[in-house]
């Protein structure tokens, strides 16, 4: 079948599917990434024989490079700079180290399992460093959980390829001989940490300063400025492809640049883009399901899925519990960000991104993060669901307000309790409602308190403790808020 043909009849299988699973999905243990893997194992050379891909295959190319470009992109949007003004390095500082502590267990599993070079077991252990955003979905929507945990999460998968990407390519450099004199290796180093991000932020700021420009003067709907947005991620790829540094870390930056520089651009793009990057991150799957049955015969399967339990059950958790140590959290909170850091699309592309740059023994290693991909999306995928409700259950039946639930954002985990918050009195509460201009009354009381106590103030409103910034954001700040809890 034509290539052409073949990418419309695979779209036209993921839309479909993907509508028509929907309900099942949020029903039952089981997750749209296990369901492409396995279509794609299914129409491949070993079953059906529909698709049949090299790695180096123009079509499975090309969709790795949007996908990637438009996840990096989205994941830089997500950084909320405006939601907590500084506080926003806390979770970074504290989550970052856990990425790093990651990649060192797979590097010393990898050179201890497959003999690996300590630079290709350094490569393999950053590619599955990555955590998945599209497997990790279902907890991060899960309103049941609070924000805090679900912010924590999201910061994670939105920040660790500030360190993923470019160690891996650093080491594609190294294995690749690229860079050989200290001059070369500055000038790549340059290209990649200076020109690179330059052209990224100079689309991303000036995109976000035309459409601020032109909407103010025309005005052009939030449809068209999340069709803009996903022009400005090509846009920012090609850019720092042209000026000779990476387009991956140029499609970071122009996202950090836009969600600094136009935040309602971020605001619609984010949605729509969420929306466009998942479906094209499904047909991937299914692609990358197609070709890893093929090369998985290129290794061991008894160490590889060794070395997939490893990073899952060893890896993750050490590196969480370190970074969680001091955190203002319960220990069901601390277990449940140890568990969801599931690996999945973001290390096929890394591990594609390797071998179509020529490195030696690529194809081996991306059949070994196929391996860990694979074991990944069947354990953290078929637990989301259930561990959800295991959590949120917790959360809503707890005799005391558990710490995570009384902080709105990621940061509140990483640091000490506020001060005193001045306190009012029930009688000067009623007077100040008795006046022409009353306060706002916000019901912050706990889940579970909430649930139990009946008792309401007549005309508060009703704001679980963790969605106090979001609430806040869309807010006069002229106006006094009253809170009121246990």
């Amino acid at each position: 079948m034509p290539d052409l043909t073949l990418t419309f009849a695979l779209t036209a299988i993921v839309l479909i599917l993907t509508a028509l699973a929907s309900g099942i999905v949020a029903r039952v243990p089981i997750s749209y990434p296990l369901i492409f893997l396995v279509l794609g194992v299914l129409l491949g050379p070993r079953v059906l024989g529909v698709i049949d891909l090299t790695p180096r295959s123009p079509m499975l190319e090309v969709i790795a490079i949007l996908t990637l470009a438009l996840v990096l992109f989205i994941d830089a949007l997500k950084i909320r700079f405006d939601e907590v003004g500084d506080d926003w390095l806390i979770p970074i500082l504290s989550l970052g180290p856990g990425t790093i502590l990651t990649i060192g267990v797979y590097t010393v599993a990898a050179y201890t399992l497959f003999g690996t070079t300590f630079a290709e077991s350094l490569l393999l252990g950053a590619i599955l460093s990555s955590t998945d955003p599209v497997v990790l979905r279902d907890a991060l929507h899960d309103e049941r959980i609070p924000r805090s945990v679900r912010r924590a999460l999201g910061v994670e998968a939105s920040t660790n390829d500030l360190v993923v990407l470019p160690t891996v390519l650093i080491l594609i450099a190294l294995l690749q001989s690229t860079a050989q004199s200290s001059g070369s290796w500055l000038a790549f180093l340059g290209q990649l940490f200076v020109l690179g991000p330059l052209a990224g932020i100079g689309v991303g700021w000036a995109g976000a300063w035309l459409m601020d420009k032109v909407d103010a003067r025309f005005g052009i709907s939030r449809l068209y400025q999340a069709l803009y947005g996903l022009g400005l991620v090509l846009a920012a790829y090609v850019a720092g492809e042209l000026i000779g540094g990476s387009g991956f870390v140029a499609a970071f930056a122009a996202g950090a640049a836009v969600s600094l520089g136009n935040v309602e651009l971020c605001d619609c793009f984010v949605e729509y883009g969420e929306t466009t990057a998942e479906i094209a991150m499904l047909l991937a799957f299914t692609l990358f399901g197609a070709l890893l049955s093929t090369i998985v015969t290129q290794i061991e399967l008894v160490p590889a899925l060794l070395f997939a339990l490893v990073g899952i059950l060893v890896a993750r958790p050490l590196a969480m519990t370190l970074v969680l140590r001091r955190a203002v959290a319960s220990r069901q909170a601390r277990l449940f960000i140890s568990w969801f850091g599931p690996r999945g699309l973001n290390s096929l592309l890394l591990a594609l991104l390797v071998v179509q740059s020529g490195v030696s023994g690529a194809e081996r290693l991306l059949a070994i993060a196929g391996v860990v991909v694979f074991t990944s999306v069947i354990l953290h995928g078929s637990s989301a669901t259930p561990l959800g409700a295991w959590y949120g259950r917790i959360v809503a039946e707890a005799a005391q307000t558990l710490q995570e639930e009384r902080e709105s954002t990621a940061a509140g985990l990483f640091r000490e309790s506020a001060g005193e918050v001045p306190r009012i009195s029930a009688s000067e509460l009623a007077e100040l409602l008795a006046d022409p201009s009353p306060p706002v009354v916000l019901d912050v009381r706990a889940r579970a308190h909430y649930a139990a106590d009946h008792v309401r103030i007549p005309g508060s409103i009703r704001v679980p403790p963790d969605r106090i910034v979001e609430w806040a954001a869309d807010q006069p700040r002229d106006r006094l808020v009253v809170t009121y809890c246990t």
